[in-house]
């Protein structure tokens, strides 16, 4: 079996185009510098998980990524299109990740990694719905197409999808991702 990826899906900390949900409760500048403090912690992680990491951006060149994170992140553009074309880019076996979960571990990701030896795919529901991980061994394209992104659906269609093909869903345990103030309100150090 190939190596396995984790690809941590980030955009450019520019205040009124990161965390745009967030801008009601802590402003433009707010907003940025939460999401900035969780990708910093997102990638904190993925280093100290020992997993090969890259991080697929949008927002700004690579080069700006890596001043602030640090040069031995392997940048990559996103490209063109919408997050199903970006997520639809990632060559499996793969571990896709977003940058806003202040409770995800080097151990979850361990999780991910591992199941993926003896399972088709891995999933970690986040509450509002969605998935703050995905993991798969063989194209998930089918995954990601004609997807309601953004809605409480997600997770429980994205089992669908899996389940419909045969493949038996490996579930971690439920986190929060960071979307609204209200998210933040056992996190607060992520407070601006």
């Amino acid at each position: 079996m190939a190596e396995i990826t984790l690809s941590i899906f980030a955009r450019w900390p520019e205040p009124g185009k990161a965390k745009t949900r967030l801008i009601p409760g802590f402003g433009t500048e707010g907003a940025a510098l939460i999401y900035t403090k969780l990708l910093a912690h997102t990638v904190e992680v993925a280093r100290a998980s020992g997993i090969p990491f890259e991080l697929r951006v949008t927002g700004a060149e690579p080069e700006a990524f890596r001043a602030g994170l640090g040069d031995d992140v392997r940048v990559i553009e996103q490209g063109d299109g919408d997050l199903t074309d970006k997520l639809s880019r990632v060559t499996p076996p793969a571990i896709v990740i977003g940058s806003d979960c202040p409770g995800l571990t080097p151990q979850l990701l361990w999780a991910a990694h591992d199941t993926l030896a003896s399972e088709e795919m891995v999933i970690g529901p986040a509450r509002d719905g969605g998935y703050y991980l995905l993991g798969y061994n063989a194209d998930a394209r089918f995954a990601f197409t004609d997807m309601p992104w953004s809605t409480d659906k997600v997770f429980e269609e994205t089992l669908r999808r899996f389940v419909a093909r045969g493949i038996r869903p490996a579930v971690l345990p439920e986190l929060s991702d960071i979307d609204t103030a209200e998210d933040l309100e056992d996190w607060p150090e992520y407070l601006p």
